[in-house]
């Protein structure tokens, strides 16, 4: 289990998918993205979708996550995601109430428990006190990394 922090953008597509039964259908699929930017966001899930696509590819929408981290499993079942909303316990000191804030996370796994012992794995590490304020299975058919590309070697003399 590993986690991601990043500016993630949520997106969809529309194209022609082969079904199981061997007949093509229109399909509109969710996939999120790690870009800067909108234009960073479309150009990315083009080059990603382009692989698997061999009609006409369309982006039908983008819009930021409202997730900024992304935990991601090892594990080769664990092929949905998931969005937790966690809620981080402070203490005021000075009023001595507690304070919630809540922060949402997407969680790759193979089931609602599956997400949660991930999501314990993870924040167990740390000293912050949370509550799993509500977890459900996304729509959501992959996620997408930035990939810095690959340096090329310098040209130069022998």
């Amino acid at each position: 289990m590993r986690s991601r922090t990043a500016n993630w953008f949520e997106t969809k597509v529309s194209y022609e998918k082969m079904m199981e039964d061997g007949m093509q259908k229109k399909v509109v699929e969710p996939y999120v993205v790690d870009a800067l930017s909108f234009a960073e966001a479309e150009n990315t899930i083009i080059n990603e979708m382009s692989a698997y696509v061999s009609g006409e590819l369309k982006v039908t929408g983008i819009a930021q996550a409202a997730y900024h981290e992304v935990f991601f499993s090892d594990e080769d079942t664990d092929d949905k995601w998931y969005k937790a909303k966690l809620q981080f316990i402070t203490l005021d000191e000075k009023t001595d109430t507690e304070k919630r804030s809540n922060v949402n996370y997407l969680v790759q796994a193979k089931s609602l428990p599956v997400a949660v012992k991930y999501i314990d794995q993870v924040m167990g590490g740390t000293m912050i006190d949370y509550v799993v304020a509500s977890i459900a299975e996304t729509k959501i058919m992959d996620v997408f990394e930035h990939h810095a590309p690959a340096k090329q070697p310098e040209a130069g003399g022998e």
